[in-house]
C-alpha cells in the first residue's frame, strides 16, 4: 500500500462523500495503491450511515471505517487511524474540505521525490477567521515554543503527510492525554513545510469554539511542559519575599515612627492574598496529578463499537 488517508469524522454527514469525490480526483489517476481510513468519532448525525453506504458501493475495496462507541475526541481518532493505516505514507486530513486533497497530493509529490524527507506539514500563513481567534492561536504557538522543548510552527496543524517510520514513532508514545501537534514536533525527523490556504467548509459548522481551543491549548501545555509548575514555584517565592519585605517595613515603621498598625485589616488582606496564591498553586499541581491518575488507570484511548475494513467487517 503506497498511501493511507486518515480522516477523523465527527458529524460530517454532509462532507464525507464530497471529500471522497475530491480525493478520487487527486489520487485515482496516479497509478498508486491507496486507502481511506475513516474514523467516525461517535457522531450523532448520519455520518456512520453515509460512510457505510460509501463502503458498500465502492468497488475498489479500499475503504476502512472505524466507529467509536462514543465521542472520544479528534486526538483519539487520529491515534486509531494511524494504528489502522497500512500505507508506506500516511496523510492526516479533515473531512470538511477546508484541508483540500489537492494539497495532500502536493505533499505526496514532495515526500516521494526527496528521500531525506520524513514529513511534509501544511501550515496556514493567513487564516480565514476572526482577528480574536487568529491572535489567540498565534499567542498559543509563541507560548508553547517558549514553555516546551518542542518547536511548533505558527499555523501548522495536524494536516501533514509522513512516512511509516514517522508514524511508528508517533504510536510509540503511549500517553493517554495526546497532543498530536506536540508529538509530531517532539519526535523530530526531517520535516518540510508548505503553505496552504484553508477552504471554506463544504457543509456544517466548525466544532472548534474559542473556549474549546483554549481548553485544548491548556491540555497541550500540561502534556508537554512542566513550566506551569515552575511558574507556581516562582509565584510562591515572590509572595514569600514580598511578605518578608512587608514584615520588615512594618517593624521599621513601628520602631521609627511609633505608628499604630491596624493589624486586623492587614491580616485579612494578607490571608486573602496568600490563600489565592496557594489555591492557584494547588490547582496547577492538581491538574498534573489528575493526568497522572488517568494515565496509570490504563484505560484505552478509544473503544471501537464496530468497524468495516478492507476485506472484512467487524460488528
Amino acid at each position: 500500500m503506497d498511501l493511507s488517508l486518515v480522516i477523523p469524522c465527527y458529524n460530517e454527514e454532509g462532507n464525507v462523500k464530497k471529500f471522497f469525490e475530491e480525493a478520487e480526483k487527486q489520487f485515482g489517476h496516479r497509478g498508486i495503491t491507496y486507502e481511506y481510513v475513516f474514523i467516525n468519532d461517535g457522531s450523532n448525525d448520519n455520518t456512520g450511515r453515509v460512510l457505510k453506504e460509501l463502503f458498500d458501493t465502492k468497488t475498489e475495496n479500499n475503504i476502512s471505517i472505524i466507529n467509536f462507541s462514543r465521542n472520544f475526541g479528534k486526538e483519539s481518532a487520529i491515534f486509531a487511524g494511524l494504528k489502522n493505516a497500512d500505507g508506506d505514507y500516511i496523510c492526516v486530513i479533515d473531512a470538511d474540505l477546508q484541508q483540500h486533497p489537492s494539497v495532500a497530493a502536493e505533499m505526496y509529490d514532495i515526500i516521494t521525490s526527496d528521500s531525506d524527507c520524513d514529513c511534509v506539514c501544511a501550515y496556514q500563513n493567513e487564516r480565514r477567521e476572526s482577528k480574536a481567534m487568529s491572535a489567540a492561536k498565534s499567542t498559543f504557538y509563541r507560548i508553547m515554543n517558549k514553555m516546551t522543548e518542542t518547536e511548533m510552527k505558527n499555523g501548522a496543524s495536524d494536516f501533514r503527510l509522513f512516512s511509516s517510520k514517522f508514524k511508528d514513532a508517533v504510536l510509540s508514545l503511549g500517553e493517554y492525554h495526546r497532543f498530536s501537534k506536540g508529538i509530531f514536533s517532539w519526535i523530530g525527523f526531517n520535516v518540510k513545510y508548505i503553505e496552504y490556504t484553508a477552504e471554506e467548509r463544504n457543509s456544517g459548522e466548525t466544532k472548534w469554539s474559542l473556549s474549546k481551543l483554549i481548553k485544548y491549548g491548556l491540555n497541550g501545555m500540561l502534556a508537554f511542559s512542566v513550566a506551569p509548575l515552575k511558574i507556581a514555584t516562582v509565584i510562591g517565592s515572590i509572595s514569600t519575599l514580598l511578605s518578608i519585605i512587608y514584615l520588615i517595613v512594618t517593624i521599621i515603621r513601628k520602631l521609627t515612627s511609633n505608628i499604630t498598625v491596624d493589624g486586623f485589616t492587614q491580616i485579612v488582606i494578607l490571608i486573602t492574598f496568600f490563600s489565592g496564591v496557594l489555591l492557584f498553586t494547588v490547582g496547577i499541581i492538581g491538574e498534573y496529578i489528575a493526568k497522572i491518575y488517568q494515565q496509570v488507570k490504563n484505560r484505552p484511548i478509544y473503544i471501537e463499537k464496530n468497524s468495516f475494513k478492507i476485506g472484512r467487517a467487524h460488528v
